[in-house]
């Protein structure tokens, strides 16, 4: 059985024990287990993969493991201190925090690879993959521990279904974005050019488009399906009840969304990879 397969059959098989034990005996003292497996299941297990992948010996388990808490505790950290001084509701929100998240994981990265000898577009994949996979999963126990609490008390079940919501949704999100930022960084040998910078907007506006999604799947929804008394009802800042004719549009609408923006960022990741590996065919030995 493969690395990857094991680290994830085992973590799903502790965590579904501890969310069922947690469960049987409403023993608090478990909460932070569950958060802790479910948020980093699907992030630790990504990482196994790709450090078992085609890579240079400069992609050390050491080396993987400082991007992955290293990056990932300074992202979150960077990214929750300029969130805090510099976003407030607006339209530009959405576009701030893309900008703002993918900004500081770019900077953690280079932070923990700045003393790379040698940078391959391939080795800049998979450690950006492990940024940002560190990143996710820090923010998803945040996500988690919030979804713990409710109007009615404590809800394991609304924990357990947020852990399986990010745990899905992880690969085609920060590990994705920052995979693609640290192949085209390492094909620029580390340095900030003009290539690096066009690309750290492309993959924010990515970020910003999947953020903003349900809000983008509302608006399309009342655009198609709205009734005249909706949009009176919204003008004069009043929430209409909706059809479920409605609900089931809007979940179309923000699913197809997100599965085109995930599907833009892997054929990016595939040409960055791509051109690496023409690049290496064509260089003189």
């Amino acid at each position: 059985m493969r690395p990857w397969l094991r680290v994830f059959l085992g973590g799903l098989v502790l965590w579904a024990a501890t969310v069922a034990v947690t469960a049987w005996t409403a023993n608090s003292n478990l909460v932070p287990t569950v958060v802790l497996f479910g948020s980093f299941l699907i992030p630790v297990t990504f990482v196994v993969w790709a450090h078992g992948r085609d890579r240079s010996p400069v992609v050390t388990v050491e080396l993987q493991f400082r991007a992955f808490v290293v990056g990932g505790v300074l992202g979150v950290l960077g990214a929750s201190l300029l969130e805090s001084w510099l976003i407030s509701p607006s339209l530009l929100m959405y576009a701030l925090v893309g900008l703002i998240e993918e900004g500081v994981k770019l900077a953690a990265l280079m932070y923990v690879t700045r003393h790379a000898v040698r940078r391959s577009p391939k080795d800049g994949v998979v450690l950006g993959a492990t940024v940002g996979f560190g990143f996710a999963a820090f923010e998803s126990s945040g996500y988690a521990f919030n979804a713990l609490f409710t109007a009615d008390g404590l809800s394991l079940a609304q924990l357990v279904e947020t852990e399986i919501l990010r745990g899905i949704l992880a690969p085609v999100g920060h590990g994705l974005w920052t995979a693609i930022l640290g192949g085209v960084l390492f094909a620029a040998h580390g340095r900030l050019t003009g290539h690096v910078v066009w690309c750290y907007l492309g993959v924010s506006l990515l970020h910003a488009l999947w953020d903003s999604m349900s809000a983008i799947a509302i608006a399309i929804t009342l655009v198609l399906t709205g009734r005249a008394w909706q949009f009176e009802l919204l003008r004069i800042g009043r929430v209409p009840h909706v059809s479920e004719w409605q609900v089931h549009v809007y979940t179309l609408v923000n699913w197809a969304g997100l599965i085109v923006i995930s599907l833009v960022a892997l054929v990016w990741l595939w040409r960055v990879l791509h051109a690496a590996r023409r690049e290496t065919e064509i260089r003189p030995q």
